[in-house]
């Protein structure tokens, strides 16, 4: 920005100074002419030789008006005492009857008169004569123009060689600079605060900028790279502490159950309290340990899971907290991934929970597996509040609060969620919803898969699970406990064309997913 404005201001002092030679260079050349006008007019009245007529007129003698008013293209005009006309050159114009000494214009040429006493020749009398000295403006004009045309072409020209000339200096003299820009963007695309700065061969201002800047890059590296080491150690901690800590859970775990049969009353509350935190730190430690090992680069042990499957899985487990929500699954058949089982379904668990412990009660969450642009496409979303406007830039965080509304504290379960998807080249989104909250888990669909487990695993999942008694599926009628679809504990199937392939809706009840879980 500073060489621009130094190269326009250098232009625009040009362009003044030549403009202000040319507007003086004018003004000299009109007043040369006026000047050589009235200095001719002048020398013409001294030459001037008149002598009387046998009518007692006055006649002119001399000189030659022709030669004298051909160096100029001149004419002239003699008058005698009476205004009467007694000389002129050939095609003079008549310019009016002479008042006295003067300068004027008209009929186009500038026009000097002179009143001038002259013995008249072979007398002792002196008679007035008027004398009108005009050259055309024309030959004025014409050298104006060719002069500015002049001025206009050295401006223009002068211009260019300034311009020229102050890119060649300034390319000269701020290379440093562009090099340091060059370096400092290549720096802001790759992230590599290793590059090293050009240092210039002069050790001028810029010499010191550069090397004040190869320094803070330096600096900047080795504060990089503690920090790197400082954030793998600490990964490193918290996944070998859960690590090491899931043993010992669930050692208090087994214990507080067995605790908790053999008590009753109010021992059996506080055991039962026990347990409950038990469990939440069992629960916290498994939650430390994937985002540990979600942070690294590593690589994870993958094969094909039907999502389809996951979900319902997750569905049923979620039954046990959902109390008075509606809990219902759209899954569509043959949505394989290749990830982590455990994973999948901790993103799926994850996101059912939050949308259960976020609503009041009566809420219908409903759970979607899809197949979309090659994508599988996970979404649950819910009848309940919506999450707050200022939580939703941060929802994804880990322990973000929001005060008393949904939210009160994301925790780590939607941070597990992101993590998740994130490991599976995939990405989840918080989408706008007439209704409530609507997240949506995008990862790349497993085209193709051999895997004879899977596929069953999918034909074993329904279309629709539903918490509700008498629910009312999307597209059917409403359905009790004998119209349940085949879960995944092998329940028996459907009734009707329910059973057929490609059936996509059946219900159960909460009860019946109770059930199931106690016997898996």
């Amino acid at each position: 920005m500073f060489v621009r404005f130094i190269k326009a201001f250098g232009e625009t002092i040009v362009v003044i100074g030549l403009g202000l030679i040319g507007q003086l260079t004018v003004s000299r050349i009109r007043s040369d002419f006026r000047n050589e006008t009235k200095n001719a007019a002048t020398e013409l009245g001294d030459r001037v030789h008149v002598a009387f007529g046998r009518l007692g007129n006055i006649v002119f003698q001399s000189p030659e008006l022709n030669d004298y008013a051909a160096p100029n293209d001149a004419v002239i005009l003699i008058f005698d005492y009476r205004r009467q006309l007694i000389a002129r050159t050939s095609r003079a114009p008549r310019f009016g009857t002479p008042a006295g000494n003067g300068s004027g214009e008209a009929a186009g040429y500038q026009v000097e008169t002179r009143r001038q006493q002259v013995q008249a020749t072979g007398s002792t009398f002196n008679v007035p004569v008027f004398i009108q000295y005009a050259r055309p403006i024309a030959d004025l004009n014409d050298t104006v123009a060719r002069v500015r045309l002049f001025l206009f072409f050295g401006v223009f020209g002068g211009t260019l060689l300034a311009l020229i000339g102050g890119l060649v200096l300034a390319r000269r003299s701020l290379r440093p600079v562009t090099d340091l820009t060059a370096t400092a963007r290549e720096i802001a695309r790759t992230g590599d605060s290793s590059l090293k700065v050009p240092q210039p061969a002069s050790d001028d201002e810029v010499a010191e900028l550069a090397r004040t800047f190869d320094e803070m890059l330096a600096a900047l590296e080795g504060a990089r790279v503690e920090t790197e080491a400082a954030l793998r150690h600490q990964r490193e901690f918290v996944a070998d502490a859960s690590h090491e800590l899931r043993t010992p859970l669930t050692s208090v775990l087994a214990n507080l159950e067995l605790l908790a049969d053999e008590l009753s009353g109010e021992q059996l509350e506080a055991a039962d309290g026990a347990l409950r935190s038990a469990r939440r730190m069992r629960r916290l430690v498994a939650d430390l340990l994937l985002l540990a090992r979600s942070d690294t680069t590593r690589e994870r042990a993958t094969t094909a899971v039907d999502l389809g499957q996951i979900a319902v899985e997750a569905v049923a487990e979620a039954q046990a907290l959902a109390g008075s929500h509606t809990l219902s699954a759209v899954i569509s058949d043959g949505v394989v991934i290749d990830g982590v089982r455990d994973e999948l379904h901790r993103l799926a668990l994850n996101l059912v929970e939050n949308a259960v412990h976020h609503t009041p009660d009566g809420t219908a969450i409903t759970v979607t597996v899809a197949s979309r642009a090659g994508d599988a496409v996970l979404s649950v979303e819910d009848d309940g509040p919506g999450v707050p406007a200022p939580l939703r830039a941060r929802i994804f965080d880990r322990f973000v609060s929001a005060g008393r509304d949904r939210g009160t504290s994301t925790g780590l379960g939607l941070a597990i969620v992101q993590a998740v998807a994130l490991a599976h080249g995939g990405e989840v989104k918080l989408e706008p919803s007439a209704r409530g909250a609507r997240f949506v888990v995008r990862v790349p669909r497993l085209r193709s898969t051999t895997d004879p487990k899977d596929r069953s695993a999918t034909d074993a999942a329904p279309g629709l699970w539903t918490s509700d008694r008498g629910a009312r599926a999307p597209g059917g009628s409403a359905t009790d406990t004998g119209g349940i679809g085949k879960g995944p504990d092998g329940d028996p199937g459907p009734r009707g064309d329910a059973h057929k392939p490609g059936a996509q809706t059946s219900t159960t009840t909460g009860s019946t997913i109770g059930r199931r879980r106690r016997r898996s």
